[in-house]
């Protein structure tokens, strides 16, 4: 059978196949064997329960995030969600994939080929809608519905012991290799702040993804209080472009800074991971930095299964 697959894949990578003018066959009913090709699918997948045999890489560790490692173990990397590479999943013999048409559109017909495949459509802010379709191809609709109220109830609880404090405008700026940017409503870590009800400042009270600025725009990375992320895959490149804007004489005028209210926080948690395991993660993280009693989430519903929050999480 793996021969079979491989055969047929290296076919169709030599332009001698086409996708079927039928389109993909449907999801099977109690798939077992689930290669995952985003990482917030990864996420949702872990958070009902299920145990892929392959995914894709994480865009930070090797090869998963920290705080999914754990969960992870004995699962076989397949490449980067922009570079799958599909000889390795086609000999995993999965009997479902889960992939992105933002992501894997190009590849669509190797991968139906290979194995039914369910296209989420979009990431970015998506991830409550992508985990209710990885549910639902899974025949877990009523677990992934729980594991979505699980989370609510925790937004709920630290809305309530957030309070007037909602009423901040908060600004997320992300530091990468040659580029800084403004992140906005929709974005990852923008749904997890609209949930809770925070205000944004108006730059990035936008119903869009990011904004890239340069040095003159520091002034417009003012709030009442500043989350900063750092992309940076070992070069030091997203640190030293951070650094730059962090020592710049235009950031430290800025009044948050000079108020005391920044906070660098974890990259993989606020914006790459990009799944339920990290939106909860990201809720702890709001907890502490406000000082809200971790007690407070710990007496919500319990979160979903596969996050591990490290003793020394990288950075």
């Amino acid at each position: 059978m793996k021969k079979i697959l491989i055969a047929c894949l290296g076919a169709l990578l030599a332009g001698c196949a086409a996708e079927s003018r039928q389109g993909p066959p449907p999801a099977p009913v109690n798939p077992q064997r689930i290669v995952v090709l985003t990482n917030e699918g990864t996420e949702a997948v872990l958070a009902l329960g299920v145990k892929p045999v392959g995914a894709a890489n994480s865009w930070l560790g090797s090869p998963w995030y920290p705080h999914i490692a754990e969960a992870m173990e004995g699962v076989e990397p397949v490449g980067q969600e922009s570079a799958i590479n599909l000889e390795h999943v086609a000999a995993l013999e999965p009997d479902l994939i889960l992939a992105n048409r933002q992501r894997h559109d190009e590849i669509r017909g190797q991968l139906t080929a290979i194995a039914p495949t369910v296209f989420s459509r979009r990431l970015r802010g998506d991830w409550r809608i992508n985990l209710g379709l990885y549910a639902e191809s899974l025949g877990l609709a009523e677990r992934g519905a729980e594991v979505l109220a699980r989370y609510d109830a925790r937004v709920d609880a630290l809305a309530a012991a957030l309070g007037d404090r909602l009423a901040e405008e908060v600004s997320v700026v992300r530091f990468l290799a040659g580029q800084t940017r403004l992140y906005q409503l929709d974005s990852f870590s923008g749904v997890v702040l609209g949930d809770l009800g925070f205000r944004r400042p108006a730059n990035q009270a936008v119903n869009a993804f990011t904004r890239t600025v340069g040095r003159e725009s520091i002034p417009e990375m003012d709030g009442d209080r500043i989350f900063y992320l750092t992309f940076d895959s070992g070069s030091g490149d997203g640190a030293a472009a951070a650094e730059r804007v962090l020592t710049d004489p235009l950031w430290l005028g800025l009044s948050a800074v000079r108020a005391g209210r920044v906070h660098g926080v974890d990259d993989g948690i606020w914006n790459t991971a990009g799944g339920v395991l990290a939106a909860q993660l990201m809720l702890e993280d709001i907890a502490e930095i406000y000082g809200v009693d971790s007690a407070l989430l710990a007496a919500a519903p319990p979160p979903p299964e596969g996050a591990v929050r490290p003793s020394d999480p990288s950075p």
